[in-house]
């Protein structure tokens, strides 16, 4: 069932077409990839549309705490650039909106069907005041927070979401008015009676930079994840640990203590041929051990341990970024974790092999552990190209057709992408990739417009 069919039954809504739109490049995914890839286009003097499936651009990297191995600021980052792609003349966001249907009729003209979910707030009036948010009575878990937290059904993702435009969740609304009331603008932004709409784009060009999706910890049912309060994910714990963390401390689900014995489990859904994802991940090594420096300045007593296959500081400054955590103190096991049970405190026991002593089954207590899950594809990406084939590898990343020489390039000519669309890697690595495929989308459009023959 497509997003547009679930809105007409969901909501019994009647789907509104608008009239075609012209732009040189569509980038899908406003993430760190996405966005970079439209601001150099932008530059460069192209008309971009930037969609994005969220309501707000930022990807994952707003929600991080620091980046690996320099422990810069990931919000310091990440926002100036969304404030970049919001302003730029030459980029025109579509935020809360899919792509439903992509359809090649020609070398350099793409038919693009782009759906448009409703908001239930006028985007026009709103001004981001987040007072019907206040008088809302409705608590729902947080996705921005990862679930450690509340947020109402009426609300803004976060304080500087671009656009700083409210939506009304509807699967939670109780219809009580009191948003409407509580809005200052005249009439009021709150607006029931939006419907779904479908915008027909065409364009010269795609760029695909629909990023990752984590690996859902609650498959691997030893480690009960999801059913222990004090296992809680990597991600949780970069919440935790960020400038805009929900607790403004460092404390553990079940009670609200902190920890002082940390355990870090990693290879959580990677390197594991059960599951279906016999690859690495690439960052969780580095992003376990960024958090565990973190850590260790924020809670100077607490005990780290991090159990592993082996660490993999493959890049630039990963090496020395691993050894300065072993001298800061933090305790590297190599060994499988087996399974984890909770003891009637709320502490964890774990059960681990440890390599590095003969393979001898053990296990040691900790009162919080931190699962290190991996990096998968968002599915579904190849399934909107109507009339093309959009390779991708057996776990389901976009394959690169020349690594080397066009690492941007995909199975379909004038079709792109960057990031970890086409497979795990950190930040630096992201933008890197976001502008080679502007660079090569570039030269894409130049030789359409010029008429070159492209051969393949």
């Amino acid at each position: 069932m497509t997003t547009t069919q679930w809105y007409e039954r969901k909501y019994y809504k009647e789907i509104e077409d608008l009239p075609e739109e012209k732009y040189d490049v569509m980038v899908i995914g406003g993430g760190i990839a996405g966005m970079q890839a439209s601001l150099d286009l932008g530059d460069m003097g192209f008309k971009v549309v930037l969609v994005e499936r969220e309501p707000t651009i930022g990807g994952y990297m707003f929600k991080l705490s620091k980046t690996f191995p320099t422990l810069d600021c990931a919000s310091c980052i990440s926002t100036p650039k969304m404030a970049s792609v919001a302003h730029h003349p030459n980029i025109t966001l579509m935020t809360y909106c899919e792509v439903e249907e992509i359809e090649k009729k020609g070398e350099g003209f793409f038919k693009i069907k782009v759906l448009e979910k409703p908001r239930f707030v006028d985007a026009t009036r709103c001004t981001g005041c987040r007072q019907c948010e206040n008088a809302c009575p409705v608590i729902v878990p947080n996705e921005y927070d990862r679930g450690l937290v509340g947020r109402k059904a009426v609300y803004i993702p976060f304080d500087t979401a671009v656009p700083r435009v409210a939506l009304v969740d509807l699967d939670h609304c109780v219809f009580c008015g009191q948003c409407e009331r509580a809005c200052p603008t005249d009439p009021p932004s709150i607006d029931f009676t939006q419907s779904p709409k479908i915008h027909h784009i065409n364009v010269n060009s795609v760029i695909i930079s629909t990023g990752f999706r984590l690996f859902d910890a609650k498959i691997k049912k030893e480690y009960h994840y999801g059913e222990y309060p004090n296992v809680i994910d990597a991600m949780q714990m970069d919440r935790l640990l960020a400038p805009t963390r929900p607790y403004h401390a460092i404390l553990r689900p079940s009670d609200g203590k902190e920890p002082s014995n940390i355990g870090y489990v990693l290879c959580t859904g990677s390197r594991d041929i059960t599951l279906g994802n016999p690859n690495c991940s690439q960052i969780c090594c580095m992003y376990s051990i960024k958090q565990a420096q973190l850590l260790m300045g924020a809670l100077p007593l607490a005990d780290i341990t991090i159990y592993c296959i082996d660490i993999r500081a493959f890049g630039k400054g990963f090496e020395e970024f691993y050894q300065q955590a072993r001298e800061m103190g933090v305790n590297f096991v190599k060994g499988r974790i087996a399974k984890i049970e909770q003891k009637e405190n709320k502490d964890l026991i774990v059960w681990f092999e440890d390599i590095g002593n003969g393979g001898r089954l053990k296990k040691a207590e900790h009162d919080l552990v931190v699962l290190s899950v991996g990096l998968l594809p968002n599915p579904g990406i190849e399934k909107i190209f109507k009339n093309e084939k959009l390779e991708l590898d057996d776990i389901g990343w976009i394959i690169s057709s020349d690594e080397n020489s066009n690492p941007a390039k995909t199975s379909i000519d004038g079709v792109f992408a960057a990031g970890c669309a086409i497979g795990p890697k950190d930040i630096p690595d992201s933008v890197l990739e976001g502008g080679a495929a502007a660079s090569q989308c570039a030269a894409y459009l130049n030789e359409i417009k010029k008429g070159v023959k492209r051969n393949g």
